[in-house]
């Protein structure tokens, strides 16, 4: 089930709103939760058991790491963590390594297996994953009540796409919270609007980029390119801030206050301020639980800039099982290395312009990566766009 389905608008939200209105406060969680679980066993009538097993391992994973001291943590950490990346990596990417596997060999050593993806398994897995390690930290604490983490995981309105939240964040707001007539309209404006980005420019988008991607490299010229380029840069934007702007509008309707994810992204001066205000929560999440984990800046420069080029290849990964994911992402880090090595103090910092223009054709180039089925698709596709390696020239 998906927010822009009649469906969702006409039945779901409805009954959910009005029963959330209606029913007793104490019983709202597990309203919510029992509501959560129907709007993703919609899409997933049986995928939603492994949502279902993720809540209680992570669950009991929680109180236990509150309950135990030394070296016994260590392992429940490691058993939460390899529950959670296992379950991650077998429905994301067991198919991906099997044929990286095969193409490496130049036989088939083994059948790709044909795996369903879980949907918003990338989301729900993260948000798990912060939670026991924030209780492992002591940042937060576990709680004994499975349906408060159940609706953390599962919480219907950033279940598929995001933001993700920490339990930190929002734990006092499951345990007891309140939602005045103002903030249900307000929640609601804020989801309209996320409806209309969706609807009315992503998807419109999407069937330009669809018709131009649609035909071969050799017979699109370099405007035709680069209105593909451009119409997917936008598309995606405006897809993805919709979703999440649907979803903090819904949280707001239901006395939640999700974090935001999105803060006009292409008017950023650099690559590394592109990052801070694109899908924020997941690059929070990638700096707190692996770039500072792993040293940060706090072991000199060398240290710093791999620390990098291993987040943003994580993060390429994350979106994705393709090889052009990970090249997305490295090609960002490439860029956010270079901005450190000097171009960021030597010119960007020196004009607005310069700095804006480097910065959306920098992205826009990645989104071009980003979106064809292949690496080298991709180059061309970029290539014609500037006229070098095929296509026609502009004229």
């Amino acid at each position: 089930m998906v927010f822009s389905s009649a469906i969702f608008l006409l039945i779901f939200l409805p009954i959910v709103f009005v029963g959330n209105l209606l029913i007793w406060k104490k019983l709202s969680n597990a309203f919510l939760l029992f509501a959560s679980l129907v709007f993703y066993a919609w899409g997933e009538p049986y995928l939603v058991l492994l949502l279902v097993a993720s809540i209680m391992v992570n669950w009991g994973c929680g109180l236990m790491l509150s309950r135990i001291t030394g070296k016994l943590r260590n392992a429940v950490l490691f058993v939460g963590i390899v529950c959670n990346l296992g379950a991650f990596g077998y429905y994301k990417y067991a198919g991906f390594f099997v044929r990286a596997l095969n193409n490496i060999v130049g036989r088939q050593v083994l059948t790709v297996p044909d795996i369903a993806l879980p949907i918003g398994i990338s989301f729900f897995t993260f948000q798990a994953l912060s939670y026991i390690i924030d209780v492992y930290r002591n940042n937060t604490e576990a709680s004994a009540n499975p349906v408060n983490v159940a609706l953390y995981i599962s919480f219907f309105p950033q279940l598929i796409a995001g933001p993700i939240v920490k339990y930190r964040d929002i734990d006092k707001q499951i345990e007891t919270r309140s939602a005045s007539w103002i903030d249900v309209s307000d929640g609601f404006k804020r989801f309209i609007y996320g409806l209309g980005k969706k609807v009315l420019i992503a998807n419109v988008l999407g069937k330009c980029v669809d018709t131009i991607y649609s035909y071969g490299i050799a017979v699109i010229d370099c405007k035709a390119a680069w209105i593909g380029a451009l119409a997917y840069t936008f598309q995606i934007y405006y897809d993805f801030s919709g979703y999440s702007d649907m979803a903090i509008g819904l949280g707001q309707m239901f006395g939640f206050r999700i974090p935001e994810n999105f803060q006009y992204p292409y008017l950023s001066r650099s690559i590394s301020e592109f990052w801070r205000r694109w899908h924020i929560s997941l690059g929070l999440w990638f700096r707190e639980y692996v770039y500072i984990p792993l040293g940060g800046n706090r072991k000199g420069t060398i240290r710093t800039y791999i620390n990098l080029i291993i987040v943003f290849f994580l993060t390429g990964l994350w979106h994705g099982a393709a090889v052009s994911f990970v090249i997305w992402g490295l090609y960002h880090g490439i860029f956010v290395v270079i901005e450190r090595l000097g171009l960021k103090k030597t010119i960007l910092d020196k004009s607005v312009i310069i700095s804006r223009v480097y910065t959306f054709l920098v992205v826009t180039f990645g989104w071009v990566l980003f979106r064809a089925k292949g690496i080298m698709t991709g180059v061309r596709w970029a290539g014609t766009g500037i006229y070098i390696g095929g296509g026609v020239p502009c004229r």
